[in-house]
């Protein structure tokens, strides 16, 4: 069995971050329910357990508590903000609501340099805090190792127990030392070493899907996108013609979309691999529909319909696979007591499972973007799909505000395709997170050929992003975007106007709709 941090899933916003940051220490870190039963973590064998924040109050009526066992697993445990607070309430310390609150930045005083967490690290740190609560009274075998402006407790130790506690958030880039501390954590207080990496988790998801599998067969969706590129790959390493995979044209594809995937599945790695045109279907059934929740649900519905059908016309399956990741499950499906809410619809996760008599394979549900990608390197796949960015599930349909219709797809699909020309010549396709043309529901005035023209606007967003978690938009060269309004403007006819999306998520998203 693989070491492994097991992380307690309080509600926090920053837990997938947590787990991100155990995974860039080289270490596998798997997160679960705040309330799952000791037993079944104690089964698992952790190497250590992370109590993640939250946004409730240790003392409230709804509060999420673990099972107190968890303190007698014999394994190091440490608790974040809230997670601190939980420990502290279970152990027999004090918790209240403090005078004063700590949110934003904060400077960390390390008290008593001898406490693993901080080793090597100075004696004055900038941190991140987000709370209300604060420790009052420490838990018998407790002791202060470092404080904050105000707090007296802002990291505890229990050094015979292995039993910390920080106040603040070592896990966002906020804290610029947190990922050493956390780093210390697993590698010198839990003993992990730093051994989990693309290639062990290649032979582990093999291992993994032959015996979930067997001799059976399983689907999947292919879309062209990373998430099902890479799935298909691993899957297909796995057991090789047991997998097929169905490619189904909506409608709302980039250009040359179809040809392409034709080529890198079909012919190259020689999979599987059963093509369904139905972009007549989709685009009548979404016609005169402007509501974006109303488009996303027409297209899933409709792909599983069709995708169902062709089903049937691939032969006898027992499985089907999606590329499913972290932020998928994160956005649709809140873990159980998470008051996160449901971001968008027609994820991965969302429908087919529910509506067809099939068993699921998610391999790549623990990862996120960019570990994806850089598995996809391992297993062989080309820089064009490996690094392509992303692409959402009902495709165009979402970056054509208003109505969907094949004038619009097209004008659409050939300015994408020089938006994406574009940030290649500049070198910024593979270094940025996304870039892509949307198309508004406007038409605005303008002069060709000293004809007055009345056509339609395109917007420009480029962002920055690790996980799609948070955004920023990118500062694009005024030479670039000069030459991609010009090109977007004389090459696609029905526009007249180009625009640059300048707003980060949050408090937007990263798509339109």
């Amino acid at each position: 069995m693989q070491e492994q941090i097991v992380i307690l899933d309080f509600g926090s916003q920053y837990t997938q971050v947590i787990a991100r940051r155990i995974r860039e220490c080289k270490v596998y870190s798997t997160i679960l329910p705040y309330d799952t039963p000791a037993e079944k973590i104690a089964a698992m064998a952790p190497m250590g357990i992370i109590l993640s924040g939250g946004p409730k109050s240790v003392y409230s009526r709804k509060a999420p508590l673990p099972d107190k066992e968890v303190f007698d697993l014999g394994v190091p445990v440490l608790g974040i903000c809230f997670g601190l607070q939980v420990m502290a309430k279970f152990l027999g310390g004090k918790v209240e609501r403090g005078l004063k609150r700590e949110y934003g930045k904060g400077t960390l005083t390390v008290k008593d340099g001898r406490c693993a967490l901080f080793g090597k690290l100075p004696k004055s740190l900038q941190v991140w805090n987000s709370h209300g609560d604060k420790l009052t009274e420490l838990p018998q075998g407790f002791k202060t190792v470092a404080v904050t402006e105000n707090s007296p407790y802002a990291a505890v130790e229990n050094r015979k127990r292995k039993f910390f506690g920080l106040q603040f958030h070592p896990e966002v880039v906020h804290t610029p030392k947190g990922k050493t501390i956390l780093g210390n954590f697993v590698h010198k207080i839990c003993g992990c070493g730093r051994k989990w990496t693309m290639r062990s988790y290649i032979d582990q998801a093999v291992e993994d899907i032959r015996a979930q599998v067997g001799k059976e067969h399983v689907i999947l969706g292919l879309s062209g996108g990373v998430d099902s590129s890479v799935a298909a790959a691993l899957i297909h390493k796995a057991i090789g013609k047991q997998l097929t995979c169905i490619f189904v044209n909506n409608g709302v594809l980039r250009a040359k979309e179809a040809d392409v995937v034709k080529q890198v599945f079909g012919r190259n790695f020689k999979i599987k691999l059963h093509y369904e045109d139905s972009t007549d279907l989709f685009l009548r059934k979404l016609r005169k529909v402007t509501d974006p929740e109303t488009k996303r649900k027409i297209i899933g519905n409709t792909f599983i319909d069709v995708f169902q059908k062709a089903t049937r016309k691939v032969g006898k399956a027992k499985f089907l696979a999606q590329g499913t990741l972290y932020p998928d499950v994160i956005e649709s499906v809140p873990i159980a007591g998470n008051p996160a809410a449901l971001i968008k619809s027609h994820h991965n996760v969302g429908g087919l499972p529910e509506k067809m008599k099939f068993e699921l394979i998610e391999p790549l549900r623990c990862l996120f973007k960019d570990e994806v990608r850089e598995l996809g390197k391992e297993l062989g796949l080309p820089k064009e799909i490996v690094m392509r960015q992303p692409f959402p599930g009902p495709g165009l349909a979402v970056r054509i505000l208003g109505e969907v219709t094949p004038e619009r797809c097209e004008i659409l699909r050939n300015a994408d395709a020089i938006v994406v020309d574009e940030m290649k010549t500049n070198n910024l396709y593979y270094k940025i997170w996304q870039s892509f043309a949307v198309l508004l529901p406007v038409r605005s005035v303008g002069v060709m050929g000293d004809e007055r023209t009345y056509e339609y606007t395109i917007a420009v967003r480029a962002v920055e992003s690790k996980d799609g978690m948070t955004a920023d938009w990118v500062k694009l060269p005024y030479k670039g975007l000069e030459t991609l309004s010009n090109r977007i403007i004389n090459e696609v006819d029905g526009v007249n106007r180009v625009c640059l999306d300048i707003s980060s998520k949050p408090p937007a998203t990263i798509e339109w709709e």
